[in-house]
């Protein structure tokens, strides 16, 4: 085996938002950093973020005439998680907002604006004020594109179609990772003083999503196979308006327009479910009133509602929404102008993820992560619309800020030695044994996986995976099915150890790919499982049947889940409160 191994201070396993971000601070520092992704960065996933980004720049002035602050940011988002988020790292984040915006304006992100010139600003669901900054419909393409742009003029080393296969621990130390070059089928090793996560959701985990197929939960899986924890795994948020069909996003910045949802009685019917905020209630809100007009038979036949953007004119439409449209007339046969969407809720984000500070550092020192794939928690138990957005950004450089400093307190242990082999000058090659063992046993297991024998089809475990969770672990819950669908879980765990692999070279091979992501997939559906049973309360995005009622006295805490000895374990820590004491929510 050749051993290609790279030395960076700070190694990034994703190109989204949130590792761009982060890319970008730790350059600017003059630290030595370098990304690592699966795709292109431009193909990452932020780049389907259609709506906003919230910040209280109070352009916009609300209802009374008052104007947004961090505090009504603040409130707003702790409210709509149903207080389940860390009340000191929502001010952080909510603090933080207005800069960040300015900031990406100076980087070059073209905001879309008011007849005066300031930065547009639109009503998102769960708000007291219009705070969400967009640039169209295409807020994340925008955002993206500008931060891409800023890593290539500093010259930061990517990695691109890189797999990575395993974190390198030792002690409770991370010192870097392995990855697979999906070009060469080659195994990387990646010295660092410091990982930083930012590999985005676990979407892909279920049948109906918004995600993009790259969205595996890559990044939790790795951490939790390492020793990190895992929080609110449970929590899984179901946008309310996918396009029926093939669920793709329909912004909630439709609704902000202005838009209203429809039954097939042509009634608004989110006037009965949220009297005041209708259909700008929170997505959990909206989601599973959409749900119920579709069981008691006032949805159209296949499951759906309509969004009505007619009232709004084709001017407004073409001006702020001209995705949406795009979007609709491609994939549904449907002008908004003139006819109304077919929509129905489908899987969107992950409130849980990778157990993390309020400085983005794990139980691991070494190991950190930010973005969609950590539970900081500033979502709680449901995300407002524009929150993800500004977590990425924000968090990508307070987390950045922490990584600089404690790498900057690390001694190299090892002196790297050139090598022929060096992809770049970057690169290098040093043999410290944690790294070529850990390389050693991913070629290893990736040789058994290309010689297996078995019968099962890869495609079709997966399709079962995906089935289950969306059958059993969808908007409303109860033990009876959610039960039945863990053994559903564990009995497909026990299937993909005999799939076969039918292609046997290692470059380009998009079966193996998927296997391995498959393989994660499992072990985070079964954290979203236990989590889930036996968590006996409705909060949030998480809805049971069985117990309908929150229940702040018992779960007023974070489920943590843990890898021991193979087996997943389930403990809950406290929630950090702050000021906002938790009541009823009334929308």
């Amino acid at each position: 085996m050749v051993y290609v191994i790279h030395q960076h201070d700070v190694i990034i396993i994703g190109g989204g938002l949130t590792g761009l971000q982060a890319a970008i601070s730790l350059a600017d520092s003059g630290i030595n950093c370098a990304i690592i992704s699966k795709v292109h960065p431009l193909r990452s996933h932020s780049v389907a973020a259609q709506g906003g980004m919230n910040a209280s720049l109070g352009n916009v002035q609300g209802e009374d005439g008052t104007e947004d602050s961090w505090e009504s940011h603040a409130f707003d988002t702790v409210k709509g998680s149903d207080y389940l988020a860390d009340q000191d790292a929502v001010e952080l984040m909510c603090r933080e907002a207005s800069r960040t915006v300015i900031e990406l304006e100076h980087m070059g992100t073209v905001w879309s604006r008011l007849e005066n010139g300031k930065i547009a600003q639109r009503p998102f669901g769960g708000a007291g004020f219009p705070r969400t900054c967009y640039a169209s419909d295409r807020t994340g393409h925008n955002i993206l594109n500008t931060l891409y742009e800023q890593a290539v003029d500093r010259e930061i080393p990517f990695y691109e179609e890189f797999f990575v296969t395993s974190l390198i621990t030792k002690d409770q130390l991370c010192t870097g990772c392995t990855a697979l070059e999906i070009k060469t089928g080659k195994i990387h090793g990646f010295n660092a003083k410091a990982v930083l996560m930012a590999t985005g959701g676990f979407g892909r985990i279920f049948n109906k999503s918004t995600n993009a197929l790259i969205n595996t939960g890559d990044g939790q899986a790795l951490s939790l196979c390492a020793g990190a924890p895992l929080n609110d795994m449970e929590f899984v948020q179901f946008h309310p308006t996918t396009l029926y069909g093939n669920n793709i996003l329909i912004s909630e910045g439709a609704r902000g327009e202005g838009g209203i949802l429809l039954n097939n009685k042509n009634e608004r019917f989110m006037e009965f479910y949220a009297p005041n905020s209708v259909d700008l209630a929170p997505r959990d809100v909206v989601a599973r009133s959409i749900e119920q007009e579709i069981i008691e038979g006032r949805g159209f036949d296949g499951g759906y509602v309509h969004l009505d953007l007619r009232h709004l004119g084709a001017d407004r439409i073409m001006e702020r929404l001209p995705g949406i449209r795009q979007i609709s007339m491609d994939f549904a046969g449907v002008d908004p102008i003139n006819e109304p969407i077919p929509v129905q809720p489908g899987q969107h984000y992950s409130m849980g993820g990778i157990d993390v500070d309020i400085n983005g550092a794990t139980n691991i020192k070494g190991l950190y992560a930010a973005g969609e794939c950590a539970c900081i928690s500033v979502h709680g138990a449901n995300r407002l619309g524009g929150n993800s957005l500004l977590e990425t950004v924000v968090f990508g450089r307070l987390v950045a800020e922490k990584i600089i400093d404690d790498v900057q307190k690390i001694k190299p242990t090892h002196e790297p030695v050139s090598t022929p082999e060096s992809v770049n000058p970057h690169d290098s090659v040093s043999t410290p044994e944690p790294v070529k063992m850990a390389m050693h046993e991913v070629d290893n297991k990736i040789e058994d996986m290309l010689q297996r024998k078995g019968k099962e089809n890869l495609f079709n475990i997966k399709d079962m995976m995906t089935r289950t969770m969306s059958d059993k672990f969808g908007i409303s819950r109860d033990q009876e099915k959610m039960l039945k669908g863990l053994a559903d879980i564990k009995d497909i765990q026990e299937k993909i150890s005999n799939v076969s692999i039918q292609n046997k070279d290692r470059k380009f091979n998009q079966a193996l790919i998927h296997f391995l992501e498959i393989e994660g997939m499992l072990l985070l559906a079964e954290t979203i499982a236990l989590g889930a049973i036996a968590r006996e309360e409705s909060r949030g995005s998480h809805k049971r049947i069985d117990y309908p009622e929150r229940n702040d006295l018992k779960f007023l805490k974070h489920t943590q889940v843990e890898l021991r000895d193979n087996k997943i374990h389930i403990s809950y820590k406290d929630v950090n409160m702050g000021i906002f004491e938790p009541k009823e929510r009334v929308y």
